[in-house]
């Protein structure tokens, strides 16, 4: 009998040590995904001249690219959110969804759609298959430009400390100052999302699925 409670014992110990090894092994692998940034892209240092979105006037402009079923992108919506609260109006915001030339309404207008469009001071813009994303230089859902009022690049990244993670962050903080006329911030940040033009498919009906 106490042999058999030994083994029964040593059994349950190796079996939560596997447990607690897949469970960290788990963790890593999340943490890993969520601390790696996507492609930053090449933006242009002037406003395109291609482009059809109007292009700053009175005051500075923030373009935030987007895919409307990217489940990282609502972190990203929420500090603009904050930024757009912060500087009360001295900022003109675009934010552009991506969506495949052949979607209809129900693909694209999702609630991240509907958040951004609920932004005071935002300005929603289809992207129809990406031309503007393409005219931008943009790979990666969640990137923020802003421009001055001459057209001029003063800031090309991502406003969030991790994928789908909101918190302050070196982004918001550089826009903010920039905006309040300083120079000496960040003019590069990291961008966490998913890929504009990824090709792969996923269930759409998958909970926090994104798909083209």
């Amino acid at each position: 009998m106490i042999l058999a409670g030994s083994w029964r014992s040593r059994i349950l110990a190796a079996t939560a040590c596997l447990w607690l090894a897949s469970v960290c092994g788990g963790m890593g692998v999340l943490l890993q995904y969520a601390s790696t940034a996507g492609d930053p892209g090449e933006p242009p240092p002037v406003w395109p001249a291609d482009t059809t979105i109007p292009p700053p006037n009175r005051q500075p402009v923030l373009i935030m690219m987007a895919h409307p079923r990217c489940p990282c992108t609502r972190a990203s919506l929420e500090e603009l959110s904050r930024l757009m609260t912060g500087l009360q109006g001295r900022l003109d915001a675009r934010v552009v969804f991506f969506a495949p030339a052949d979607a209809g309404e129900e693909w694209w207008k999702s609630d991240l759609w509907e958040g951004a469009a609920a932004i005071p001071g935002v300005e929603v813009i289809l992207d129809r298959d990406g031309a503007e994303s393409q005219r931008f230089r943009t790979e990666t859902s969640g990137h923020v430009l802003l421009y001055d009022t001459h057209g001029r690049l003063l800031f090309s990244g991502g406003i969030t400390v991790a994928r789908g993670h909101a918190g302050d962050n070196t982004g918001r903080g550089a826009i903010e100052e920039l905006i309040d006329g300083e120079t000496a911030v960040p003019r590069r940040t990291p961008v966490f999302g998913c890929a504009l033009h990824n090709p792969a498919t996923i269930a759409a009906d998958t909970e926090g699925a994104w798909k083209r």
